[in-house]
């Protein structure tokens, strides 16, 4: 039987990195992310709604999504971050599901479901356990300034866009603690695999 571990935690808490790790370990990861992308490239699910409700300015010039000028739009507006969820959630849950039964039928005995909006979207009803990567919110804003080289103003606008990392921790049936170093990190990861059998 597969194990369905959900992923998640803040924008720049490190779910990339635990990502990462987990593959290195040869666990496959389903990345919301990703599926988002995909489902929003020209021909796919959600593109022709997404376009239609932003408008043709969201687009390049090759016709694909600004993914960029999109966020300057959504992220400085909750109702139209709203929309753009409710136009592209359902599609990504699609792929989700479809990426998942896939792995499980290849008998993947551990599958990890990164979403960051995981909570958010009321999916850990659908996986057995949720592991939060946890930092504080000073380490989270700074984080995400030099990785995204935001401002602090449009840091905290992203971030507020999110249910905040406390309330996802206090939720989690596995908080790692992401404020260290990688090593350390890495050692909390290591130990929950293999107390699990993983």
């Amino acid at each position: 039987m597969t194990f369905i571990l959900g992923l998640t935690g803040g924008i720049a808490t490190g779910k990339s990195t635990v990502g990462r790790f987990f593959e290195s370990q040869c666990i496959p990861v389903v990345d919301a992310d990703k599926g988002a992308r995909q489902v929003m490239e020209p021909g796919q699910a959600a593109y022709h709604d997404v376009v239609k409700t932003f408008g043709q300015e969201i687009l390049t010039k090759d016709g694909t999504i600004d993914r960029t000028r999109l966020g300057a739009i959504v992220f400085n507006d909750p109702t139209k971050l709203s929309k753009l969820n409710e136009t592209v959630h359902s599609h990504v849950l699609n792929w989700i599901k479809e990426e998942k039964d896939k792995l499980i039928k290849a008998g993947h005995p551990l599958v990890v479901l990164d979403i960051p909006l995981l909570y958010e979207i009321g999916f850990e009803n659908e996986v057995d356990a949720v592991m939060v990567i946890y930092v504080d919110p000073e380490t989270q804003l700074k984080r995400l300034m030099k990785r995204d080289n935001l401002s602090e103003n449009e840091a905290q606008i992203r971030i507020a866009a999110q249910a905040s990392i406390d309330s996802k921790a206090e939720k989690a049936d596995i908080v790692i603690d992401n404020r260290g170093g990688i090593d350390e990190t890495e050692n909390q990861l290591r130990t929950w695999l293999d107390n699990n059998g993983y």
